[in-house]
């Protein structure tokens, strides 16, 4: 699933559709866009306009203004496994955002699960292959923690550093924190030098505070290269490889839950 820096560039993708008007929207495909009928979308959007693109961790949604220039319904869009936004203008060239994937097979017209054409032309699609996206009018965000990008040092420590859990665990809360997934946590806690198994209620506010600074320069690389795959230490997460640090061997488990790798001499 797309993490907080994936879903950020999407969200500045959909910043080239602000501010226009919405001519026709297919809201045909009945999983993509449940609980709404078709038609239910395009009956609350058209003629009206996004008007701001926000995100909270990995949840993005657009305010909308309607016809008579009133508030509208807040339009909601989860990328799901491997989703795309895609922005053009009227001579169909992308209006920014994401970064143009090559596709080893030709696109389907099928693989558009959800489209707004704007009266000057242009169109927001959401491209997703797998049908994992999600497009639904006023999404709940009211379970989410702080978004990961924002929290400051003081609200991190609080939320992140009390109870038994591994911190690891704490991270990957999107009730206590939001953003943060399996990649972008394995990345800041070797950023941070620290055991993914550690006890979160047990650490020091200055560790809390050197995980905090971690977290934040793992998600502003992210974004400006392109995701959390960019990491430091992400490909020397697979069995036989080395700490790009120090050389100690990679160790392996299961925290949280999830799969994990650290550096055995490090964060051991």
């Amino acid at each position: 699933m797309p993490e907080l820096p994936e879903v950020e560039r999407a969200r500045r993708a959909l910043e080239g559709a602000l501010d226009r008007e919405i001519l026709s929207v297919d809201d045909n495909d009945e999983w993509v866009c449940r609980p709404h009928r078709p038609g239910d979308i395009a009956c609350a959007l058209v003629g009206g306009r996004l008007v701001a693109a926000h995100r909270r961790g990995k949840t993005m949604w657009c305010d909308t203004v309607r016809r008579d220039g009133e508030a509208g319904p807040r339009l909601g869009v989860h990328l799901g496994m491997g989703g795309r936004i895609i922005v053009t203008d009227t001579d169909g060239e992308r209006a920014g955002g994401e970064i143009e994937r090559p596709d080893r097979t030709p696109p389907k017209p099928e693989w558009d699960r959800f489209t707004m054409v704007f009266a000057d032309g242009g169109q927001l699609r959401l491209f997703d292959k797998r049908r994992l996206g999600r497009v639904r009018l006023e999404p709940d965000v009211d379970a989410l923690g702080p978004d990961a990008e924002v929290i400051s040092r003081e609200d991190f420590r609080t939320r992140v550093g009390r109870g038994q859990a591994p911190v690891k665990a704490r991270l990957l809360d999107q009730s206590v924190l939001a953003g943060v997934g399996n990649l972008l946590a394995d990345e800041t806690l070797w950023q941070a030098a620290l055991s993914p198994s550690a006890p979160a209620g047990a650490l020091a506010g200055a560790t809390l505070d050197r995980l905090h600074d971690a977290l934040e320069r793992a998600i502003k690389a992210a974004i400006a290269n392109g995701g959390v795959h960019t990491g430091e230490v992400i490909p020397f997460r697979h069995a036989d490889a080395h700490c790009p640090r120090c050389g100690a061997p990679m160790a392996h488990g299961t925290v949280g839950g999830r799969s994990t790798w650290w550096c055995s001499a490090e964060q051991g």
